[in-house]
């Protein structure tokens, strides 16, 4: 399993946010993993392990919401974290079209 995983919620609809594509990088923008979520708007990126240090995980969201005909505030998430241990990483974000929230998942 990816030390990283995240699930995208879309709380307007009530339901998984599939085909969101998401990339990892360092914050010194060093390309990580890129991925896309999965029909239970899910999805696991990165090497089995993470090094100690900061990243950002960034949601495309622009493109999931244009699919559905609903203009958003937000054409992208981006969620900056610190991995501090080797404990696994879930970043899971409830997404809304004027909205958006987190916190560290188990």
């Amino acid at each position: 399993m990816p030390h990283l995983t995240t699930h995208v919620l879309d709380a307007a609809q009530g339901a998984p946010a599939p085909g969101i594509r998401l990339s990892l990088t360092a914050v010194d923008g060093t390309a990580i993993a890129d991925g896309v979520t999965d029909d239970d708007g899910r999805a696991g990126l990165g090497p089995d392990v993470l090094d100690p240090g900061d990243y950002t995980l960034r949601f495309e969201t622009r493109a999931h919401f244009e699919a559905r005909g609903i203009d958003a505030f937000y054409p992208f998430v981006t969620v900056t974290f610190t991995v501090s241990d080797d404990r696994h990483c879930h970043v899971p974000i409830l997404l809304s079209p004027f909205a958006y929230s987190t916190y560290r998942g188990s």
